[in-house]
């Protein structure tokens, strides 16, 4: 059997789903909701200890970090505006960009933004569709959203429910955005997994999905290891409700790294967490938990490893990537501690929860990652603030590789890895804890660069909109771009 094939009784059960799928996006401006945000989804609290709370405290006093919520940045960079969240209460994920407008995830759904003034953003429409993620992507008329929650359907009434049971279903939702304050739902893709994330490789008459998942705790017989590769789905523009799985290559046939007891403290691979494509350069990188991978895409449809590196020194979790301007690097980073811990501090160093910088040297095929340096926000941050490497994009800076990065409590950090063995941060923006005495989950989940402004989808804040004022960086000014999903990299050039 094929690993994107279901079993008898799951099949019957999307078909039936599929019948129904009418189903609904429920449109939060457009009336009451039809189905209820899951609690459980909000950000998780932790009582530290009475000692942690003290030094969190004496740190706020002796103004080595802002004080609760207080907002502090470097002198380049200016915050503009904050849009708190709205009827959507679930956690703030990923961002894209179309035109005029913000899409961001929330595991209750997603919210269209109009960002035609950046000093002042405005809700266009939120759709509450409750299932995490909620990672999401668009390509002309078309949204995609991810789903890697155990659900009792596929609708966007669904509930939670335990993954054991048979009705369970994980995967990819597919919307229309035609009518940008009416988005209809209209497809429904289960993969094996689920969704985690999702990587777009756009065609003019298709789009390619490119399905990230990996093994949980609590797991469908399916997203047990071992499991090796990924999800690849067709969409047809002209007939997005044909879309469906058409592969399902095996990226790592040896099983890809056992984590520990062979390899302490780092994951064992089982699936990719992120991928980033370069569609005008044939390429791909993953963030595939114990390894990171450089891709040949020349056929979309089929994926292929053309070279694979690991870090069992200081790589826990492989979690995302991002190539420079021209291909020639790519920055993996560590999700130390699932980005629930408080990881940037002197304790746990420099070089563990960081960025990986990679040079790919060579062509064709005997292309190689070489590593070169690591970078982390200098910045330390208190034991009540989950901070780890996330989500960020490039700053399409003439003769210059810079990035802007989410780091959770971390802020939102700039920094500039030209010279790959020596990156250095030249901007950031924070908050200060969100509490003195509870670990609370917060902070920037993504932050990227999209025609001039930053945009930030902070997790419990809402959505924030810098400005970066720097010579490194004003070159970028002049990029429009009529799109921009950050896993799909344009060629900037």
């Amino acid at each position: 059997m094929k690993p994107w094939d279901r079993s008898p009784h799951r099949r019957r059960y999307l078909g039936a789903a599929f019948a129904a799928i009418g189903l609904v996006a429920s449109l939060l401006a457009a009336g009451p909701a039809a189905a209820t945000p899951d609690p459980g989804d909000a950000p998780r609290s932790e009582r530290v200890t009475k000692g942690q709370a003290n030094d969190t405290r004496s740190a706020i006093e002796n103004g080595e970090i802002p004080g609760v919520d207080e907002i502090v940045h470097s002198d380049n960079v200016s915050h503009l505006a904050n849009i708190p969240k709205q009827d959507l209460k679930g956690t703030n994920s990923d961002l894209a960009f179309q035109g005029r407008y913000a899409f961001a995830g929330n595991y209750d759904g997603f919210v269209i933004y109009d960002i035609s003034r950046p000093k002042s953003p405005k809700v266009v429409s939120q759709v509450l569709c409750p299932g995490a993620q909620n990672d999401v992507s668009v390509s002309g008329d078309l949204l995609f959203l991810s789903t890697d929650s155990s659900r009792n359907d596929n609708s966007c009434a669904s509930t939670t429910q335990p993954a054991t049971e048979k009705s369970s279903w994980e995967g990819m939702k597919v919307f229309d955005i035609s009518d940008i304050r009416n988005p209809k739902y209209v497809a429904a893709v289960e993969t094996s997994c689920g969704s985690h994330t999702h990587t777009l490789v756009p065609e003019r008459r298709n789009v390619y999905i490119y399905v990230s998942s990996y093994s949980p705790s609590e797991t469908f017989p399916d997203c047990r290891p071992p499991h090796d590769g990924i999800s690849v789905i067709k969409v047809p523009r002209q007939a997005p409700e044909k879309a469906a799985v058409v592969d399902f290559p095996v990226l790592f046939p040896d099983g890809g790294n056992p984590g520990g007891p062979t390899n302490p403290g780092v994951s064992q691979t089982t699936g990719c967490h992120d991928l980033t494509t370069f569609p005008d350069l044939e390429l791909a990188a993953g963030a595939c938990m114990g390894d990171g991978i450089l891709l040949d895409i020349a056929d979309p449809a089929k994926p292929r490893v053309i070279d694979r590196v690991e870090d069992n020194v200081n790589f826990a979790f492989w979690h995302s990537a991002t190539f420079n301007e021209r291909g020639t690097k790519v920055v993996f980073t560590d999700e130390l501690g699932g980005g629930g811990g408080a990881t940037c501090n002197d304790r746990i160093g420099p070089n563990r929860g960081a960025d990986g910088i990679y040079d790919i040297t060579g062509k064709g095929d005997r292309r190689k990652l070489v590593f070169r340096g690591y970078y982390k926000i200098p910045r330390h941050q208190a034991d009540t603030e989950n901070c780890v490497a996330h989500n960020g994009s490039l700053i399409p800076a003439k003769g210059r590789d810079i990035m802007v990065q989410a780091w959770y409590q971390g802020g939102v950090s700039i920094w500039d890895f030209t010279d790959s063995s020596h990156p250095e941060e030249i901007g950031y923006f924070e908050r200060g804890p969100l509490s003195t005495d509870t670990l609370i989950g917060g902070g920037a989940w993504s932050a990227y660069y999209y025609n001039g402004h930053i945009y930030s989808n902070d997790i419990a804040k809402g959505l924030d909109v810098l400005k970066i004022d720097d010579k490194r960086t004003d070159s970028a000014r002049g990029v429009r771009l009529p799109q921009l999903n950050v896993q799909t990299q344009p060629d900037y050039r």
